[in-house]
């Protein structure tokens, strides 16, 4: 019988990558619908600058990665678009600046080894009993802020300027998303590296979209699709012997690419 065993750290990383792929959906869905792509790489780029900073302090990196995806996000919600650097400008400026200065903190820590391969690819296999409860506690605060803004935040997706004159709290809403979305760069930073943790924001995302007919449908769908993804890509990194966060990835464009196939519903 024991072969037929799943082992503790495959449970972890099944139920780690669902608990990210649940709050991955909704979130996803709105940097769709906001084509906020660049934002989420920004804040993924600005990652290696909060490990950085982390292991300097002595600290847990994940801490030092949602603190400085934390600053990144308020900067950037406050931002006036009427005044100074145009958003793509600031967003690449932030991008590869955070990129550059974490590589520099990371190389000065000369008593330090620093596998920064986990860091860009993840390392999903080896998630710690803590780092899981810190997935459900994302997920709990996150899909509990999602929820409480969700009709609001549809508002101002359709029509920003509308939202406002209907009295809705326009700064509060980009805040309180951003920082929504700052904690999931951070925990998705463990679970499928910084490079590939946009491509799960977005790949289940748009998938859902093309079977979807409400916003409500299309949430629910893209986390459905992500938590397969998380699934089929444990399963063939086991059998094949590959990496598991990229697996995870290209689970999710093929289900992308089979979604692709039915006919379109939205």
């Amino acid at each position: 019988m024991s072969e037929f065993l799943i082992p503790d750290f495959l449970w972890r990383a099944l139920l780690g990558g669902i608990g990210i792929a649940l709050l991955a959906g909704p979130l996803g869905c709105f940097v769709v619908w906001r084509r906020m792509a660049y934002f989420g790489e920004t804040l993924a780029h600005s990652s290696f600058l909060g490990v950085g900073l982390g292991l300097l302090l002595h600290l847990e990196p994940m801490i030092g990665v949602i603190a400085v995806a934390t600053v990144i996000a308020v900067l950037l919600a406050r931002r006036n678009p009427a005044e100074g650097l145009a958003e793509d400008t600031l967003l690449g400026l932030l991008s590869h600046a955070s990129l550059a200065l974490g590589l520099v903190v990371l190389a000065s820590m000369e008593n330090l080894r620093v596998d920064l391969f986990s860091y860009l690819f993840g390392d999903i296999l080896a998630l710690r009993p803590q780092e899981l409860l810190w997935v459900a506690l994302a997920d709990v605060l996150g899909l509990g802020v999602l929820a409480k803004i969700w009709h609001d935040l549809l508002a101002l997706t359709v029509h920003e300027e509308l939202a406002a004159v209907e009295g809705r709290r326009i700064l509060l809403l980009r805040l309180a998303f951003m920082l929504v979305l700052a904690v999931f760069v951070a925990l998705a930073m463990k679970l499928v590296g910084i490079l590939l943790a946009v491509a799960m924001l977005i790949i289940p995302a748009a998938g859902a979209r093309r079977l979807a007919r409400t916003p409500l449908q299309m949430a629910l769908g893209a986390a459905a699709i992500g938590a397969l993804s998380v699934g089929l890509g444990l399963a063939a990194s086991l059998k094949l012997d590959t990496p598991a966060g990229p697996s995870i990835v290209v689970a999710a464009a093929g289900l992308f690419l089979l979604v692709r196939a039915l006919p379109n519903r939205g």
